[in-house]
């Protein structure tokens, strides 16, 4: 079995600087080397403490991350309560009963104001503790451009419209992240993500019970706590194998029919990634690669030009 090993990939770093014209932004690793030279180590700190408590924050996190970017570009909006003048997305469809770890990103943020007042966006702490939530899970580590700033608002329809459920097919998927300027290898390596994690059994049962493409024991050992009625929010991990690893143990169980997910599967079966899906099964190092390179893309979506924004004092209330 082809995997990665933690040594191997702690050492994987890429710097990388982005510039988006629509948002007039440079975001650079070194935005705040001199404002607030201890970010990087309070951020790890923090994530160290959260998932050394518990594993899955590290693919909560990164799942946050993800959810932030595609609404709006990655602005920290997702972290906003709602207010009387909006409703936030926190319980958008795509977010409600299954988003979580904002607690973490509040009290790294306390930590954050507590040494650089008024200095660092949310958004910035996010993309920070997604990166490393996967580096400490044993995934590769990388240079995170930073500059962002946080929204003011947020939009549960936008989080609606924008994020790809379970159940998207190649075809949407393709397209929902197409529409983001992700291409669909970029895509088939973000969707590398799914290799920690878990998933509820609502999201998943229709697959284990009335799909075909699907292993029969992988579908049984499902079946076991996840019910044909009733059990809604009962978990299972995305990948049974190293479900608190992060590598590309997610790709060799599309190549044997155990995606959890009817859209993982859809990555491999007999469509246009089934090739990509094949090479990340046998190479942890070329989707090492892809993932930092995706990642980095996407950390690069940033609001349109004229949004309103601020570096907010806390990440659940604009200032």
């Amino acid at each position: 079995m082809a995997i990665f090993t933690k040594s191997a990939l702690f050492g994987f770093a890429v710097v990388f600087s982005v510039f988006t014209g629509a948002a007039n932004a440079q975001l650079s690793p070194n935005f705040y080397s001199t404002s607030c030279p201890n970010l990087g180590t309070i951020v790890r700190s923090g994530m160290a403490s959260a998932v050394q408590t518990e594993k899955r924050m590290g693919a909560s996190i990164l799942r946050l991350f993800f959810h932030d970017c595609f609404v709006n570009g990655c602005d920290g909006s997702i972290l906003l309560d709602d207010t009387p003048t909006f409703t936030g997305e926190k319980n958008a469809g795509p977010n409600a009963n299954s988003a979580r770890g904002f607690e973490v990103i509040d009290a790294i943020k306390k930590q954050v104001e507590a040494s650089c007042k008024a200095t660092v966006s949310c958004a910035d702490i996010l993309a920070l503790a997604a990166r490393d939530g996967v580096s400490l899970l044993g995934g590769p580590t990388w240079s995170v451009p930073l500059g962002r700033k946080d929204s003011r608002t947020a939009s549960q329809s936008a989080a609606n419209a924008n994020l790809p459920g379970p159940g998207s097919s190649l075809a949407t998927l393709i397209s929902m992240f197409g529409s983001k300027n992700l291409s669909p290898r970029d895509m088939t390596a973000l969707s590398g993500a799914h290799t920690v994690g878990q998933a509820r059994c609502t999201t998943f049962r229709s697959r284990i019970y009335t799909e075909r493409n699907i292993n029969g024991t992988f579908a049984a050992l499902r079946q076991r706590t996840c019910p044909r009625t009733g059990g809604d929010s009962a978990l299972a991990p995305f990948d049974v194998q190293t479900a608190d690893g992060f590598d590309n143990a997610y790709y060799q169980n599309l190549v044997a029919q155990r995606g959890l997910l009817h859209s993982d599967q859809e990555l491999f079966n007999g469509g246009s990634q089934d090739a990509l899906v094949r090479q990340y099964s046998n190479s942890p190092v070329q989707f090492s690669a892809d993932f930092v390179s995706a990642m980095l893309k996407m950390g690069g979506l940033l609001p349109s030009s004229g949004t309103p924004t601020e570096v907010r004092l806390k990440c659940s209330k604009a200032n």
